[in-house]
């Protein structure tokens, strides 16, 4: 489609708003897949692929803001960022050949999961200083190769969980967690985005549009988050707030009063 000059705001805007979220929390996709798919009008396995763009630009961006505040965590995560890569590989071969409702189906309920596991013992989440559990390369694989499967299938939501795991099985605090989130997403992002690309299933444009958008907002988010008092806090309650939206979103709650 044609775009307009509000299309161009919409899209920057949004991908503002989305690197924001992903660097504290996660679930910034459902922002920028439905500016794609409802307001541009893309389909959805394209959507899914363009998406990748502003994923890595989102990532790298994020990366850097937390790099320079010192919380990536990059040798204790080794096997971690190596088990979620393989699994990436998989899961974006599945997003190319085969259709992704069933995914959506299981996805649903992982929601419920995901937010039953942040509600109990909050303190868990809260801490500021890490014990980081560094695991044996098939413990991490065993753990973290799924979620990376489910991230090159989809990619939204699986932030999410990887942050979930690092923080409850390997120890990490809550930012440590996101910068190093950030850090594999932008690695296998860069896998899945060259699969998507060659199965003609990437749209540029769009995706820098969106991309530049949500680098800003990912980069300013980190780089201040990593100086603010606290943090862990702050980020544990948005990401209670942005699963809730969530879950309200999945089980049709909206769909009330549409």
């Amino acid at each position: 489609m044609e775009l307009e000059l509000w299309h161009y705001a919409l899209a920057i805007g949004g991908g503002f708003v989305a690197g924001g979220i992903n660097s504290l929390a996660g679930y910034g996709s459902i922002i920028t897949i439905s500016i794609m798919m409802e307001v541009l009008g893309m389909p959805g396995n394209l959507a899914n692929g363009t998406n990748r763009v502003n994923i890595l630009a989102n990532s790298i961006a994020g990366t850097l803001g937390y790099r320079k505040g010192g919380l990536l965590e990059l040798n204790k995560g080794k096997w971690i960022i190596l088990s979620v890569c393989l699994g990436a590989i998989l899961g974006t071969y599945l997003a190319v050949t085969i259709d992704n409702e069933q995914f959506k189906v299981i996805f649903k309920y992982l929601v419920v999961l995901l937010f039953l596991s942040i509600i109990v013992n909050p303190k868990r989440w809260m801490k500021e200083e890490g014990m980081i559990k560094e695991l044996p390369l098939w413990q991490a694989i065993f753990i973290y190769f799924p979620i990376g499967i489910y991230g090159g299938f989809i990619q939204m939501g699986s932030s999410l969980f990887l942050m979930m795991l690092m923080v409850l099985i390997s120890h990490f605090t809550i930012m440590q967690a996101n910068a190093l989130k950030l850090l594999i997403m932008m690695i296998f992002t860069v896998i899945s985005l060259a699969i998507f690309h060659f199965s003609g299933l990437v749209n540029w444009k769009i995706g820098l549009i969106i991309g530049a958008g949500q680098a800003a907002g990912s980069y300013l988010t980190a780089s201040y988050a990593s100086k603010i008092k606290n943090a862990n806090v702050y980020a544990y309650r948005l990401l209670i707030f942005v699963v809730i939206i969530i879950l309200l979103k999945t089980f049709g709650f909206f769909k009330l009063f549409i």
